[in-house]
This record gives C-alpha cells, sequence and structure tokens, in this order.
C-alpha cells in the first residue's frame, strides 16, 4: 500500500472548530481564482486536497511506467474500506467511461435502458448511439425516481439506471425505493445505481449490497467531493462477472499513476470527507433558503448541486447570469423553467446571490 504524508492535513484539522468556521476549513486551499464564478460543472471549487495534490506531484516521477501497481492499490484500500473484496471493485478513468462501458454491455436492441427523467444524460447517449430503446420516466413529486413507473415502463429491459443524489436535481430516492428496483426488476437485468454524489448526502451507500447481489453495479467517483474532476478517476463495484463485462470494452480504461495516487490519498484523508461535506450543506441550503424566502423554488438537494424554478424561460437566466461573469448549469428538456446551480465557495456563492437578485429577481 501507498503510504500518504498527512501532515498539512492533520495540522488543519486540529485547528477544527465549529460549523460557523467551515468557510476556511475544507482540507485545501482554494482552486486558483479566475474572473468568472464557474457553477455549471457540479466541479469542487477546492480542487484536491493537500494530500492528494503532494501525492499527485509525486506521481509524476512515475509517468514512465504503467500505473497498474497504484490501480491494485487503489481498488484493494476502497474494498478494505468496505469490506469488500478487491475483485468487486475496478479502477477507470472516470465513473463516466464505466457508466457508458455498462449502456453498452446491459442494453441491445431488445434490451433497452430505463431511466429517470431529469437525469444525467450520459446512459441514454450510450444507448442510443447502439440502438438500444431508451424509456425515460419523470421524476415523482417529490423528484425522487419513480420507480414503480420506471419497473413498469420496460418489461424487458437490460439495464435500470438510478442516480443517487440524481444530477441535476440533487434529491434523494429512498433507500427501499431502490431495493424495490433491484428486487423486481425484468430478469436478467442490472441495476445501475450511479453514487456520484453520495458523499455529500444523509443517506447509506448500497455498496455493500453487491456482496449479496450479482446484477447490481455501483458507480463512485472522485470528481465531486473529493475536488478531482480533472483527474478522470472512477470506481465500479460490482460482481467479479460484471466487472467483466464492462472489461469488454475498456479494460485498459486506467488514468495515470498521478491520479491513482490522488485517489489513494484522498481515502485515506479521514478528515476530508465531513469538512466538505458539512461546508457543502452549510453553503447550499443558505443559499436555497435565501432563494425560497424570494418566492423562487428549489429541489431538496442532498448534493453539491440544487435547482431553481426562475419562473421563466431558463435559457434567459443563464445568458444574464454569464453576461455578468456567474456561469451556471443548462437547460433539460421537460424542465424548461428551471436551472442547474452548483454550489461553489462562500465567496462564489455571495456573488451568485448578487448577480441574482440583481438581474434576474428585480425583473421578476
Amino acid at each position: 500500500m501507498v503510504s500518504v504524508s498527512r501532515r498539512s492535513l492533520l495540522a488543519l484539522g486540529a485547528a477544527l472548530p465549529v460549523l460557523g468556521h467551515l468557510n476556511w476549513a475544507v482540507a485545501a486551499p482554494p482552486a486558483a481564482e479566475t474572473d468568472e464564478v464557474l457553477l455549471n460543472y457540479n466541479e469542487s471549487p477546492y480542487g484536491p486536497s493537500p494530500a492528494a495534490r503532494a501525492a499527485m506531484q509525486r506521481g509524476i516521477t512515475t509517468a514512465g511506467r504503467y500505473p497498474y501497481t497504484h490501480m491494485y492499490a487503489l481498488a484493494g484500500l476502497f474494498a478494505q474500506q468496505h469490506g469488500l473484496a478487491e475483485t468487486q471493485v475496478a479502477v477507470f478513468s472516470g465513473s463516466m467511461a464505466a457508466l457508458r462501458y455498462a449502456v453498452l454491455a446491459f442494453t441491445s436492441q431488445t434490451r433497452g435502458l430505463v431511466m429517470a427523467t431529469p437525469s444525467y444524460e450520459v446512459p441514454r447517449q450510450a444507448a442510443e448511439s447502439h440502438k438500444a430503446p431508451v424509456k425515460e420516466v419523470s421524476l415523482n413529486a417529490e423528484h425522487a425516481h419513480d420507480v414503480s413507473a420506471m419497473l413498469a415502463a420496460d418489461t424487458q429491459a437490460g439495464m435500470l439506471y438510478l442516480c443517487n443524489p440524481n444530477n441535476p436535481t440533487g434529491t434523494l430516492t429512498p433507500f427501499e425505493a431502490i431495493r424495490q428496483a433491484l428486487t423486481n426488476k425484468p430478469k436478467g437485468s442490472v441495476l445501475v445505481v450511479d453514487e456520484a454524489y453520495i458523499d455529500f448526502a444523509d443517506t447509506p451507500s448500497v455498496v455493500n449490497w453487491v456482496k449479496d447481489h450479482d446484477d447490481l453495479l455501483v458507480l463512485r467517483t472522485f470528481s465531486k467531493i473529493y475536488g478531482m474532476a480533472g483527474a478522470r478517476l472512477g470506481l465500479a463495484i460490482g460482481h467479479p462477472a460484471l466487472l467483466e463485462r464492462l472489461a469488454v470494452f475498456g479494460g485498459d480504461n486506467v488514468p495515470a499513476g498521478a491520479s491513482l495516487l490522488g485517489g489513494l490519498a484522498s481515502l485515506e484523508d479521514v478528515k476530508l470527507l465531513p469538512q466538505r461535506k458539512a461546508l457543502n450543506a452549510q453553503l447550499r441550503d443558505e443559499t436555497i433558503t435565501w432563494l425560497k424566502g424570494r418566492g423562487f423554488a428549489c429541489t431538496a438537494s442532498q448534493a453539491n448541486c440544487f435547482m431553481i424554478d426562475v419562473k421563466r424561460p431558463a435559457e434567459q437566466v443563464i445568458e444574464t447570469l454569464a453576461a455578468h461573469g456567474v456561469l451556471i448549469g443548462r437547460v433539460w428538456e421537460n424542465w424548461p423553467q428551471w436551472v442547474r446551480v452548483t454550489v461553489g465557495s462562500k465567496q462564489q456563492m455571495a456573488r451568485f446571490r448578487e448577480v441574482f437578485a440583481a438581474q434576474v429577481e428585480r425583473v421578476g
């Protein structure tokens, strides 16, 4: 196992007091400032932790070698932390790659994909690319996955996709609803649960379920709470036979050694997740409260993004904010008056509120 120094993290953690001071207790300096406020891609404003940055710098010296040793170490550490076998964890260059391979592996022209809408669109795009039918089911009144409707949408489906918390809404699907999907899905199909945002949420992961279910694939990523979106590092967790079906499409899709070492250091930083989770929740919830106080409905997010009903064509709001240096997410076709906003730093969210109040609320 790769040894990672935590000296800088521990020095910061020893001084960590209360929630009110979380704006500086993020276990990493902010990313380089730009003139634009980037709240459009669900990236972390803080970047990798100090321990991860140091590990990634050391990783540059390993670039002359294939990174398989580090890959096995990362899979082994994640497996150990979750009580899994190392053979149940596979490493990919981002969880997006694993998700695309899953669609290619588990769907066909006769066995389609069932997913929610609005949700992460990559599975739909992958299915359409090889002519697998796609059934999209609207979220329910609580903006969660309507599992009963999804199960009824295609009784011959090859794959059900469930993003929890959901992107773009940030909303949770209840634990028991996920169990319902796994229990009652079409025979021979695979349930893929995308947990890219699970570390922000107050809900348990289903990753341990793979020990008892050979038809469940869980995806995790280092792109969100760990602040490593540009490092392209993700995990697929499932029965070895499922992982082998993904490997057919990209078994050598392994990130660079520097990324892998950054991932190892991130998993070993025991204080990193609670710090960033608490800070994200504080900034997200105070912004949503501010918006609701001005008459704008928001989704009940437990992720690092949320959606706002801006009560007009959302594209207009996106363009207006962009003209003032604040970039927010795109529009989903069936929610034309809602926009997605990523939770940024304290300063970024203050700037978002300032521009929103002046340019959107004022003319609302």
